[in-house]
């Protein structure tokens, strides 16, 4: 059970040597949600810390115990050293002082904010919450959900009251998803705290294990809104990008080679364009505009930049239809492979990937469409699209080849061991952010096709 500190100030229990406690291994932190984002936090704070990790999926639990990394982000070797107690048992977050949430916040099918993931945390922190105990969210929001949304969640499943019996913080996560140099440990992280007792705390558990320093937020509300900003900055400028990309197309001018010679300067912003989807950059807008909208303001430049971006798998696909009807191709039939399903190169996650929108939008020509993709779960890319994966050794053969994502297996194949691939020699190319060399493509007889 719990033993914890505290003394009375008016009505504010204020936590004693919580920190020193936890770092000393006589309290507990729990990581609830382990996903790309939990999973990684939480390996990397049980070197410092007794740590649990808890977690809705009996299957994800019993993969980790069995050092099976279904992320990729911590590696297999390490996941079986580790010494975080992996848990699907909710009375297990009791014996926590210190607990992280870091589950997913989705959109629904409106584009509005799905909380239900964690608003569904907050009740079983709640539920099993003992005071004394600090609460701290790490799923982006958008500012206002912590305070607004969580905390009378907490209070109600657990009885007890938000500033006197527990605390909470902010920490928004900001894992690069299959990005092994920038690292939970290698990130600044922003922490936040409900008031200056509960910001130290919260500010020196992060710092046993982030080695590029931490930023203590003014508020909350200001740690939230920082996260969400980050996203829409970067999905903002790749809008930029593919709205470039499509205007230089209609010139007969290569975007690429464009932004190349712009890059010379030093302060040019090198983004490229590309598909945009994934649980972050293509969803954390949508927070920020839902606010905004419900406060009375219609963002324009935000909302402009998401419909260039969720409009893109629909315009490669299109142009892959011309491409095949200037090679005398029939399209009703044709056969063509998309290679790669999942949201970014190298990871397996396939979760509001946005090669899908490629992938339906062919279908509608009547297009035979066949998706390979080795770093990505068979199983579960039937349950999300209904798609069953090939091989690249399957032995079909296509009219027409999509290279979606720029997986580093792909990169590794050459334009001769592509042409294998095709059932004639018209070899058409669609490279969608650019892979492979255009010239070299060009001159090797591929009807050649990038952003």
């Amino acid at each position: 059970m719990l033993q914890y500190y505290v003394i009375f100030t008016g009505e504010v229990a204020i936590l004693r040597d919580l920190f020193e406690r936890i770092r000393d291994r006589k309290e507990k932190i729990s990581v609830v949600g382990l996903g790309y984002v939990g999973l990684p936090l939480a390996v990397s704070l049980s070197e410092k810390a007794d740590v649990i990790g808890f977690d809705i999926s009996e299957k994800k639990i019993e993969s980790y115990k069995q050092g099976i990394d279904v992320t990729k982000e911590v590696g297999s070797e390490k996941l079986k050293n580790t010494k975080v107690q992996f848990t699907c048992n909710e009375e297990d977050l009791k014996s926590s002082s210190f607990i992280i949430v870091a589950v997913p916040t989705p959109i629904a099918k409106d584009k509005t904010p799905d909380l239900f993931p964690v608003r569904s945390a907050s009740e079983i922190v709640g539920r099993n919450l003992c005071k004394g105990a600090i609460v701290v969210y790490e799923s982006t929001v958008y500012p206002g959900v912590t305070e607004d949304v969580c905390v009378p969640i907490l209070e109600k499943c657990s009885g007890l009251k938000c500033g006197i019996d527990f605390k909470v913080g902010y920490s928004p996560e900001r894992i690069n998803p299959g990005d092994k140099v920038h690292t939970v440990e290698n990130i600044t992280k922003i922490v936040s705290g409900m008031d200056d007792e509960s910001l130290q705390i919260i500010a020196n558990v992060y710092e046993l294990i982030i080695k590029a320093g931490v930023y203590r937020a003014e508020s909350i509300k200001v740690a939230e809104a920082a996260k969400v900003i980050e996203n829409t900055q970067r999905d903002l400028n790749i809008a930029f990008m593919n709205e470039l990309s499509i205007v230089f197309n209609k010139m007969g001018i290569d975007t690429l080679a464009v932004l190349k010679a712009a890059g010379t300067k030093w302060n040019f912003l090198k983004f490229s364009p590309g598909l945009v989807g994934g649980h972050c950059i293509g969803v954390d807008p949508y927070y920020l505009t839902y606010k905004s909208e419900e406060l009375g303001y219609h963002p324009q430049v935000i909302l402009a930049g998401r419909r260039i971006n969720d409009g893109m798998g629909k315009y490669i696909a299109e142009n892959t239809v011309k491409l095949l009807i200037k090679n005398d191709v029939q399209i009703k039939g044709s056969k063509v492979l998309v290679m790669g399903i999942t949201f970014k190169e190298n990871v397996p996650d396939v979760r509001n990937s946005k090669v899908i929108d490629i992938v339906n939008e062919l279908k509608e020509y009547g297009i035979d469409v066949s998706v390979t993709d080795s770093n990505a779960d068979v199983a579960e890319v039937k349950h999300e699209y209904g798609i069953d994966l090939v091989g690249l050794d399957s032995h079909q053969s296509y009219d027409a080849i999509v290279v979606a994502v720029n997986h580093n297996e792909y990169g590794s194949l050459t334009l001769d061991d592509l042409k294998k691939l095709y059932r004639n020699d018209k070899y058409i190319l669609v490279d969608v952010k650019g892979l492979y060399d255009r010239e070299e493509a060009i001159t090797s007889t591929f009807s050649y096709w990038r952003l």
